[in-house]
């Protein structure tokens, strides 16, 4: 009797540190690898940034190196460095990006997104970080002159994006939206497609790395937009990285990083500066 009580207690005894053993993950829930569900607090941790590698100067994949470079990689990497947690990156198309960001995938998306009321409906945004528009781009000897001369023409555009809704909204153009937009822009010089709806600082960048004297634009900049970092509905992490861009606007980072990947500062007046 007292051998099988003594194996009893043995076998309890056994079954308690197992129970501990199992238990060991960070005090928040969160497993040891640093990634977490935006519950608690942020500082630390590790978010899993949601971001497009074909989106020129923002994002897009240094080929010699394999890393993602660009305007937005910096930014958020410095808002996150401000605002004490560590970001890394998970590229795709955009279009999945928005599905991953609504769904709840991931914490953090950035990618040239125009801050619109239907995405406010599911996401939280940024204060802006970049004014932008969208504008046609056309052959060099279009005749198209404006969004008014598309109805009938094929219209490349990038699926998911507000260029693609303005489209189908306003024009009665042949829509042929693309994962990558790069993709628009290169039927459009193969003469593939008539003209290439899209946001105005990558039109402008392709024209003039790739179709100086065979692309122009063409028309007005419509539908004024500005972008914003996308943050998962309710997150925690909004007002630290509002904060920390704000600081970096006023201590003149931001304007620095403007300026490597647009060649200019930005205006004074886009910096509330007299």
């Amino acid at each position: 009797m007292k051998k099988k009580l003594v194996f009893l207690i043995a076998m309890v005894s056994i079954m308690l540190a197992l129970a501990a053993c199992g238990t060991s993950e960070n005090a928040d829930g969160g497993s040891n690898g640093g990634s977490n569900d935006g519950d608690g607090d942020s500082k630390g941790k590790t978010y899993t940034v949601a971001t497009d590698s074909n989106f020129k100067p923002f994002e897009y994949l240094n080929t010699k190196t394999g890393d993602l470079e660009g305007f937005d990689i910096d930014m958020i990497t410095e808002i996150a460095n401000r605002a004490g947690y560590e970001v890394d990156f998970e590229s795709m198309d955009f279009d999945g990006l928005l599905a991953g960001m609504q769904g709840g995938r991931y914490e953090i998306g950035v990618a040239g997104m125009s801050i619109t009321p239907e995405r406010e409906e599911t996401l939280d945004f940024s204060i802006p970080y970049y004014d932008s528009g969208i504008i046609l781009m056309v052959p060099i000897d279009s005749d198209i002159e404006s969004i008014d001369d598309v109805d009938g023409k094929k219209v490349g555009s990038r699926q998911g994006s507000t260029s693609e809704s303005y489209l189908g909204e306003n024009t009665d153009a042949q829509v042929e939206a693309y994962p990558e937009i790069v993709t628009a822009y290169m039927n459009l010089a193969n003469g593939k497609l008539d003209a290439v709806l899209y946001d105005v600082p990558n039109v402008q960048y392709y024209i003039a790395q790739e179709g100086e004297g065979k692309l122009k634009t063409t028309g007005e900049i419509l539908q004024g937009e500005s972008y914003g970092i996308a943050f998962k509905k309710g997150s925690e992490l909004v007002d630290d990285s509002n904060e920390a861009l704000e600081s970096m606007i006023d201590d003149g980072t931001y304007a620095e990083i403007y300026e490597k990947y647009f060649g200019e500062k930005p205006s004074d007046e886009w910096l509330g500066e007299e």
